[in-house]
């Protein structure tokens, strides 16, 4: 009978490190997937009642009371212009309050956000020619590109806004 012989593990002989995963909460806007780092999310609720602020820009719908806070209410697809011709905002929307410097914001959205984790390998970073030029800051964060061949457009909410338009925020300007 012959022997069996093991071979000593060698320096070399390392297990696989695991990939880095991207937790994200998704949302669609306009015919897309959007989606946001969910350590920026404080939490997602039915859109409440939202008091419309004068002077305003019109993608910010107005202020809400969420849970005693009070909050700037952003339409996404009206600020990116991505709503389609004729359609409008269903009654019931559901807002993801996020956190973003040293405000939070409700960004309302058609449906329900759903989780989703990928790994940091699949953001690639977003062309320069997809940013918006009138911004300094890019918003995008990246492309992730799924298995199935879809995209999800990640959102960096700190980047968001221009510093013009946080100052435009109710509750944050200089007549506050």
């Amino acid at each position: 009978m012959a022997e069996i012989e093991l071979a000593a593990p060698t320096p070399k002989t390392e297990r696989a490190k695991p990939a880095e995963l991207v937790q994200l909460i998704v949302f669609r806007l306009g015919d897309e997937d959007y989606g946001i780092r969910i350590e920026q999310v404080k939490e997602v609720t039915v859109t409440p009642e939202v008091a419309r602020m004068p002077k305003t820009p019109l993608f910010i719908k107005g202020i809400a009371n969420l849970r005693g806070d009070i909050i700037a209410i952003i339409d996404l697809e009206e600020r990116f212009r991505l709503r389609p011709a004729g359609r409008e905002l269903p009654e019931r929307t559901y807002t993801v309050a996020v956190e973003a410097a040293d405000y939070t914001l409700g960004l309302v959205v058609r449906e329900v956000p759903r989780p989703f984790t990928l790994p940091l390998s699949q953001i690639e970073p977003a062309p320069e020619f997809v940013q918006d030029a009138s911004t300094r800051d890019k918003y995008l964060e990246g492309i992730a590109k799924l298995p199935e061949g879809g995209i999800i457009i990640v959102l960096d909410m700190r980047k968001l806004l221009t510093p013009n338009e946080v100052m435009r925020l109710p509750g944050k300007g200089a007549s506050s």
